[in-house]
């Protein structure tokens, strides 16, 4: 039950039990539903396909290369996901799968890769420099800088964790 109090026109009012009920009565109708198993098992379809696309890629790559070290396939493989998700992001495919499997290609290096090809698209009427390269972290840029944070903390974590022998 959604709290029916708050302040209108900077008196606080709080609701009677009618009101209450009338009010939660109306979000319930206006609320969209949402089927909740079929949205994450659409997910889980697409974000374990373009896994399992992935792990193929590794596949391939450690048989084309065979001297390659798990490292470096895994970096090929990184680089193929991002140049066929930007592909279809440039061709509008990439939009319809995000809208039928939601967070599932979203999570994978896919979704990163897409917000960085749908930025650059947008702005490059503004120019390379102004436009494109100015614009395209604007949204992707909040990740890298938080994950480059928390990298960080984290190695600090585990040198000062050595200086005083917790591992």
């Amino acid at each position: 039950m959604l709290e029916c109090a708050g302040f209108v026109n900077n008196i606080f009012v709080e609701f009677t039990p009618k009101q209450k009920k009338e009010y939660n009565e109306y979000v319930e109708k206006i609320s969209p539903t949402s089927r909740k198993g079929w949205s994450l098992f659409r997910a889980f379809l697409i974000g374990g396909l373009i896994c399992a696309i992935g792990q193929a890629f590794a596949l391939l790559f450690g048989w084309i290369f065979p001297s390659y070290d798990k490292e470096t396939i895994g970096a090929l493989v990184s680089c193929a996901l991002i140049l066929i998700a930007s592909i279809l992001t440039g061709f509008g495919v990439f939009d319809k799968i995000g809208n039928f499997a939601g967070g599932g290609s979203i999570v994978p290096i896919t979704g990163f890769s897409n917000s960085l090809t749908s930025a650059a698209m947008e702005f490059r009427k503004e120019g390379i420099i102004f436009g494109t390269c100015a614009n395209m972290f604007r949204i992707a840029g909040p990740v890298v800088v938080v994950g480059a944070a928390i990298s960080i903390l984290v190695g600090l974590g585990y040198f000062l964790g050595g200086l005083v022998n917790l591992w």
